[in-house]
């Protein structure tokens, strides 16, 4: 298992940075608003084009990169970083299809020359997306609102999908982007949730939108798994764990400072079983980012399965790190003077992306009885 040390580069961006970072972030947390300051930072250090490969422009860093950068982000200001992996996951899936001979090479050039900022709503979408679309001459209008939409107040171009009863081939689901700046497109501000308060997973409205038919990417069967989530999940979901795996490990080493002058002899162990479950959450996602081994994967059920079952263990581990942090604290780590509730909170939203729990365990369970996941359920 390799180490998870971050590279010099990214080292070095963040010792410039960071402490503006964890300013920003503060403030953004007290406002329990969307820090669009963080990523202008991020913007001007050219992170958003760090997994494009340089001869596209990029500054062509390595997966696991990105995962060690995130997961060092995520002790500065965790709402930025997972902010942050959601543009990155559709990065990382355009560079692996561009290095297997598929479509992807445009999106990494074009976020390459102009730092754009990618949102995605593929996980509140999944297999059946919603939306209505019409078609019209040269395309299609779109209607619908699309949720969990993270970084959206600060995006560029929101990569999304929407259903299309097609006359000949049924039920579809069209992929498509649209640039956040479209006549009709709104960004809701309506992000109100428990933990990463500061991630601007806004809702986004739109309103009688032309879609061009030049603009559809993919084309798929509506509530069937497709082959592009056996791209898109083995990349985006390390990438997403990384965020959650550096809340908890900063919610580790704060209740360790906090409980260095303890004298209540319960203390120790409950900092036991904190370390122990660091630990877990840590092999689990080193275990996850070897799996995508640089881009070098392989698309199928087996990688998806691998990857989803690390992704639960990873997310259980890091909810275990943080309520025991909150233990061990006693009453001061329940004051949010002492940093350690707000991380609580954040790390909560881990079980929400796919694949949640009870669906990881159905899907797993029906690979390991010979059939094929049963959709229906995800």
């Amino acid at each position: 298992m390799k180490s998870l040390a971050l590279n010099p580069r990214l080292a070095e961006t963040l010792e410039r940075i960071g402490g503006q970072i964890a300013e920003n972030g503060e403030a953004a947390e007290q406002a329990e608003r969307f820090s669009e300051e963080n990523y202008a930072l991020l913007q001007q250090e050219k992170i958003f084009s760090a997994l494009v490969p340089e001869a596209l422009g990029g500054a062509g860093h390595g997966y696991r990169d990105l995962c060690s950068f995130l997961r060092e982000l995520a002790a500065l200001h965790p709402s930025t970083a997972l902010a942050c992996s959601m543009h990155q996951h559709i990065v990382a899936a355009n560079r692996y299809n561009h290095l297997n001979g598929r479509p992807g090479q445009a999106v990494l050039e074009k976020v390459a020359a102009r730092e754009l900022v990618l949102v995605s709503t593929g996980a509140g979408d999944w297999l059946a997306s919603n939306g209505q679309l019409e078609k019209t001459e040269g395309g299609f209008i779109f209607n619908g609102v699309k949720h969990f939409a993270s970084g959206s107040p600060a995006g560029d171009v929101l990569v999304t999908s929407a259903p299309y009863e097609d006359p000949a081939q049924g039920w579809q689901v069209l992929h498509f982007p649209v640039p956040l700046g479209t006549e009709g497109v709104k960004v809701l501000d309506n992000w109100t949730p428990l933990g990463m308060r500061g991630s601007g997973s806004n809702s986004v409205s739109l309103e009688n939108v032309f879609v061009p038919e030049a603009s559809i990417v993919v084309r798929r069967p509506r509530g069937d798994f497709h082959l592009m989530w056996c791209v898109v999940l083995p990349v985006a979901l390390p990438l997403i764990m990384s965020v959650y795996y550096g809340t908890a490990r900063e919610a580790a080493r704060r209740t360790r400072d906090l409980c260095r002058s303890s004298l209540d002899p319960v203390t120790p162990y409950l900092l036991g079983e904190m370390e122990n479950a660091l630990t877990c959450a840590e092999v689990a996602l080193n275990s996850m980012i070897d799996i995508v081994d640089e881009f070098g994967f392989s698309a199928d059920l087996a990688t998806v399965n691998e990857v989803v079952k690390r992704k639960t263990l990873v997310a259980e581990a890091c909810k275990g790190v943080t309520a025991k942090a909150l233990e061990a604290s006693g009453g001061r780590g329940f004051m949010r003077g002492n940093g350690i509730e707000n991380l609580l909170r954040d790390v909560m939203a881990s079980h929400f992306h796919p694949l949640q729990e009870k669906r990881q365990h159905l899907f797993t369970g029906s690979l390991a009885m010979g059939k094929e996941p049963p959709t229906q359920a995800f």
